[in-house]
């Protein structure tokens, strides 16, 4: 999410049933800012949704298999589901005793389930889903449109309930099969890449395949009437010395040649960032713009959303374009083990801002850099980076401050090879999973040396702004 929707989230009112973690002091495994969501006593290994949506009514009947394991003993399993009756539950096959209560699914299988056991759970469930209410304001499935016939899902970071039951942990991450079926004339979009599509009379179901981890945060799901363009050679491209990426933009038809101009140069982006980053870490990717104003695009994984707004035939909103993509290395592919970490998603992505305005002949990293920094500098000096508060995850100074550090970092090593190795290393280490402020210190220190060790405590861990390195030293 880019940091343009800060104070938007910021300025929301509306409080629900998440529980804010108070601690901000050092890390500890068992402390957690959104502690009422997501279970520790399972890890998910599949999601398979099988959906049906109805756009006249606005309602969804789903049905969920989902695959997991245990981690402890337990003799329930505890889900994410608001907004959402559950009809049948079953786990192994065997019918399960439900209870639903403020956003929690817990079901009661006939038999305990011992520490380390693969287990099925099976969910029948439906109903008007809408977004849930957070800290952040409104969030998750929404409907778009001026006829309120399509939908979209921004669900970052707490939003996955509003349309599957999951295991709301962003460090829970899972492949993904997608099932949706619409009216026919209707189209629908998810992460991964499209399987089969079958029409009949009346409907049109799209089966969408994403195999590699991702967290539930990410997951997404888009209908309505598209244009879609594949690029000029309509398939997958090369992108540096990576396997080819399927390229699939899509977008209201009325903004097609706008939105086409807009994210023209995502082909460059691609291989801008994979010499920087790595090779792009998924088999396809593609930006979605719905037909609804959203206060910031949202990069769930191998499918970014972007709002009508952010659209204008002159590419003014390009930042973001480059900002969601370069998530998919960090922050979707090296994801987070907590939210506190997140300047390791928003910091990563702002300094791509940079670099991309680099590529490109406008502002040098240094030059933003400097300049943000005086901003910051001006600011009251009263967030810890790696851990700034529940309340304050998009906090924009997280995300400049983020991206200040790693320029700090690069401008201490001296040379570039050196720092985009290091960045290359940290994703190709941490690829589908999960890691934290802490992981990546070490990680910095073991290819850089220990001496980068004091420098990154001062930007992670202390409230005072460090001063930015002399540009001579690069």
């Amino acid at each position: 999410m880019t940091r343009c929707s800060r104070r938007a989230l910021m300025t929301a009112a509306a409080l629900l049933p998440v529980t804010l973690a108070a601690a901000d002091g050092p890390d500890r495994a068992d402390t957690r800012y959104f502690p009422l969501h997501g279970s520790l006593a399972h890890r998910t290994l599949a999601y398979d949704l099988n959906l049906a949506y109805a756009p006249d009514s606005g309602r969804l009947s789903g049905r969920a298999r989902i695959r997991a394991v245990t981690t402890a003993d337990c003799g329930q399993v505890r889900l994410d589901l608001s907004g959402m009756a559950v009809y049948d539950a079953r786990v192994n096959s065997e019918p399960a005793r439900v209870r639903q209560r403020r956003g929690k699914l817990v079901l009661t299988p006939a038999h305990g389930l011992q520490a380390a056991t693969p287990f099925t759970v099976d969910v029948r469930y439906g109903g008007r889903p809408g977004p849930v209410r957070s800290p952040f304001g409104a969030i998750g499935w929404d409907r778009t449109g001026d006829k309120h016939d399509g939908t979209l899902v921004a669900s970052q970071p707490l939003g996955a309930p509003s349309w599957f039951p999951c295991n709301d942990r962003p460090d829970d991450k899972a492949a993904y099969t997608f099932r949706i079926t619409v009216p026919r004339g209707h189209q629908a979009l998810a992460n991964g890449t499209l399987h089969a599509h079958h029409r009949d009379a009346d409907t049109e179901v799209w089966t969408y395949r994403h195999p590699a981890p991702m967290s539930t945060y990410l997951a997404a799901l888009y209908t309505g009437r598209f244009q879609h363009d594949y690029g000029h050679d309509h398939g997958a491209r090369t992108i540096g010395t990576g396997p080819p990426v399927a390229l699939n933009n899509a977008y209201p038809h009325h903004l097609a040649d706008a939105a086409r101009h807009d994210l023209a140069r995502q082909p460059e982006m691609l291989r801008a960032f994979a010499a920087r980053f790595g090779p792009y870490p998924f088999a396809s990717y593609g930006a979605v713009v719905v037909d609804a104003d959203l206060a910031a695009p949202v990069e769930n994984q191998t499918l970014s959303v972007f709002g009508r707004n952010h659209i204008d035939g002159r590419r003014s909103w390009e930042t973001l374009v480059a900002h969601e993509l370069a998530h998919q290395w960090y922050g979707n592919s090296a994801g987070l083990r907590d939210w506190r970490h997140i300047w390791l998603n928003e910091g990563f992505a702002t300094y791509a801002e940079w670099l991309w305005s680099e590529h490109i002949g406008e502002d040098d990293a240094d030059t933003i850099a400097r300049r943000e920094w005086r901003s910051l500098n001006r600011r009251p000096q009263d967030l810890r980076l790696a851990a700034p508060g529940p309340r304050r995850i998009f906090d924009d100074r997280v995300y400049v401050r983020g991206a200040c550090t790693l320029h700090a970092l690069r401008l201490t090593l001296g040379d570039d090879t050196r720092f985009f190795a290091l960045l290359r290393s940290w994703h190709e280490a941490h690829r589908g999973k999960s890691s934290d402020t802490e992981t990546f210190l070490a990680h910095a220190a073991a290819r850089a040396g220990n001496t980068v060790r004091p420098l990154l405590h001062a930007w992670l861990y202390e409230t005072p702004l460090p001063p930015l390195p002399p540009q001579s030293t690069r």
